[in-house]
């Protein structure tokens, strides 16, 4: 069963006017959250083999922060589609996520969050209340697809297995 791990990008950073949005870095909150996360996905086990990252910077800075965190060959692809895509450009590259058993797509909002509300059909109560609430910056969303591999993924069929936040881990 494939699984899929949705990740919002880390919070960015406002305050440089002049800049194109694709080229807003991470703030400071955005740099402590991301290597965090990537502590919890190793941690939890979660390490993709392929990645398809946003070409932002701020994704990219994400990537980078979480890169520290996990072992093994990873095939990573940047993507200017996803920077420029809706949900069904997201949806289009999970399809498109080939023989890999685990796929980490890095996003933006609201395709990220609209995503995971497509794919999750079910899970346990307090993580889709939570994802049905909101996606923070440097959430993740852990998807199990039921399908054979992820061109077979459809609509509704996916399990939300965890749903983490930042802010949840500084709880812990």
């Amino acid at each position: 069963m494939p699984r899929l791990i949705l990740m919002r990008h880390a919070k960015s950073d406002w305050s440089q006017s002049g800049k194109h949005d694709i080229d807003r870095p991470l703030n400071a909150r955005g740099r402590a959250a991301a290597p965090r996360m990537g502590e919890w996905c190793a941690a939890q086990g979660l390490v993709p083999q392929r990645i398809v990252c946003s070409a932002a910077l701020r994704t990219r800075q994400t990537l980078a922060c979480l890169l520290d965190h996990f072992d093994g060959e990873i095939d990573i692809r940047l993507s200017r589609r996803l920077y420029e895509a809706e949900a069904g450009g997201y949806y289009q590259a999970v399809q498109e996520g080939g023989d890999a058993e685990t796929l980490m797509l890095i996003g933006h909002n609201p395709a990220t969050h609209e995503l995971a509300m497509l794919l999750a059909g079910r899970g346990p109560d307090q993580h889709m209340s939570r994802l049905h609430a909101r996606f923070p910056t440097a959430a993740i969303a852990v998807i199990d697809i039921d399908a054979p591999r992820f061109a077979d993924c459809v609509p509704g069929a996916g399990y939300l297995a965890m749903f983490m936040t930042p802010a949840e881990l500084s709880e812990e």
